[in-house]
């Protein structure tokens, strides 16, 4: 049994889909006007992981990720950058796809585009104001907030507190503070549509509203994103969405993730203390950087530091050499003793449990770290049973790929830059170290493993030559 923590709910339940076998998963993606940040990654790839796992538990996943294609921050950097919205859009929906695939988050079943659905928008704009829940006014259509009953139940927050929080609009037109827009009075210079409220654009909110209505249906699985979209993002697609349905719910679970501090602040490009993803893969590979993402469980607050990156990289390379070295030993004859089944099915039942318990990745990978463990002792001790260390070097493979991690051996042109620099050194210095070997100078060829050794780097001597792999 699956049980996630609901966000509208403030506990964790267990997950019971619209339809059986199958999950419907909605989860907001990026406004492309740059390149996505630490921040982002954390949510995308948490809920990469997220499908990935209800995949490996045999349901049938459609997972809907938009991108916000026309909005302020959009408008205004193509003004900066003197290019057209859609041209500076595509850019980094381009540059989006080739940073996820650094980070192995997969493809959406959909990527839906806003400025593809303004026929949608502006069909639930027409039945808002029908039903009375929203009011057209000079060319600009709002939301009207006091008209929805359930306004405030995913945040919690009072009026207070939400009029507060809510992004400020100087339209004196609004008849409440809180109402919100839904349709856009054409700008000069802006892109813009035709609707029955005159030339314009439609607001962020409804965007939402529209995509996952198309591509879900009403009450669909799950509802994710980070967790500052719960106020007022996700609070305003709720009033819109079913205000719209006559109260029928949009989703059935919502699922938040929690932020990336630096130094015990929101990382955020509001605030310019935030790391973009494309820079910190020049450095690190993107199976270090999801490592370390999915290191913590998703709903507790990560601080970025380098030095967790290091770790990150540690502990994936332990999880790889525990691999390497039971293939090795599996391809050894001579093992009859330790058979390592009950540690490989232990290893699955951990992280399936973990899992399980609202998609806990911290307690999964202590899952993996025991079984790899268990396989260096076996390799070390070479008594186990071959077709055992392969089996469980399998079972090892298969739990780390369901957090989309990959420790087996892939082409160089995959590894991050870092990586691929330290591989090339690394054979460079073990055929160095094997010539002096050969003409048995040891002062030289110790001084070289011991060297490493300090640096973290071990080299060990076998019956099939020498092999290295990092200290854990």
């Amino acid at each position: 049994m699956i049980r996630l923590y609901n966000t509208m709910n403030r506990r964790k339940e267990e997950f019971i889909p619209r339809e059986p076998g199958k999950v419907s998963i909605y989860a907001c993606g990026p406004t492309v006007y740059d390149y996505f940040h630490l921040g982002n990654a954390r949510m995308l790839v948490v809920f990469d992981m997220i499908r990935r796992y209800f995949t490996w538990r045999g349901y049938t996943v459609n997972y809907v990720q938009n991108f916000t294609d026309v909005d302020d921050k959009i408008i205004a950097r193509a003004r900066e950058e003197n290019s057209g919205t859609d041209a500076l859009a595509a850019k980094y929906i381009d540059a989006y796809f080739t940073d996820a695939a650094a980070l192995r988050i997969q493809k959406a079943t959909v990527h839906p585009r806003a400025t593809e659905n303004i026929a949608e928008m502006r069909d639930i704009i027409s039945g808002l104001i029908e039903k009375g829940l929203a009011y057209a006014t000079e060319g600009d259509v709002y939301y009207a907030v006091d008209r929805f009953a359930g306004y405030g139940k995913l945040s919690g927050r009072s009026t207070e507190d939400m009029v507060a929080g809510a992004r400020v609009d100087p339209n004196p037109r609004k008849r409440g503070p809180m109402d919100f827009a839904l349709w856009k009075k054409a700008k000069e210079g802006e892109p813009s549509w035709p609707s029955p409220w005159g030339p314009g654009r439609p607001g962020w909110h409804i965007e939402c509203s529209a995509m996952s209505l198309k591509h879900l249906g009403p009450s669909f699985d799950i509802h994710g994103g980070g967790g500052d979209l719960i106020f007022p993002h996700h609070e305003n697609e709720i009033a819109q969405t079913e205000g719209y349905l006559d109260g029928k719910i949009m989703a059935r679970y919502w699922m938040h993730n929690a932020f990336i501090t630096i130094n015990q602040e929101k990382m955020s490009k509001s605030e310019g203390n935030f790391f973009l993803i494309r820079d910190l893969l020049k450095k690190w590979s993107g199976d270090i950087v999801r490592f370390y993402l999915l290191g913590t469980h998703y709903r507790s607050p990560l601080d970025f530091d380098g030095e967790k990156l290091v770790m990150a990289g540690k502990g994936l390379e332990r999880l790889k050499t525990a691999w390497r070295l039971a293939e090795e030993g599996a391809s050894r004859p001579g093992g009859t003793k330790t058979d390592l089944r009950a540690a490989a099915a232990a290893a699955r039942r951990d992280f399936t449990a973990a899992m399980d318990d609202d998609f806990n990745s911290a307690q999964a990978y202590a899952a993996l770290f025991d079984l790899a463990h268990s396989l260096n002792i076996a390799a070390a001790a070479a008594d186990a049973l071959p077709a055992a260390l392969t089996e469980a070097a399998a079972t090892l493979r298969e739990l780390a790929s369901v957090l989309g991690l990959v420790i087996t051996p892939e082409a160089a042109g995959a590894l991050g830059a870092e990586e691929a620099r330290i591989a090339a050194l690394m054979t460079l210095l073990i055929d160095i170290r094997a010539g002096a070997r050969a003409k048995k100078d040891w002062p030289t060829a110790d001084l070289i493993r011991d060297r490493l050794k300090e640096a973290g780097l071990v080299i060990e001597d076998t019956p099939q030559g020498a092999r290295w792999y990092s200290a854990p």
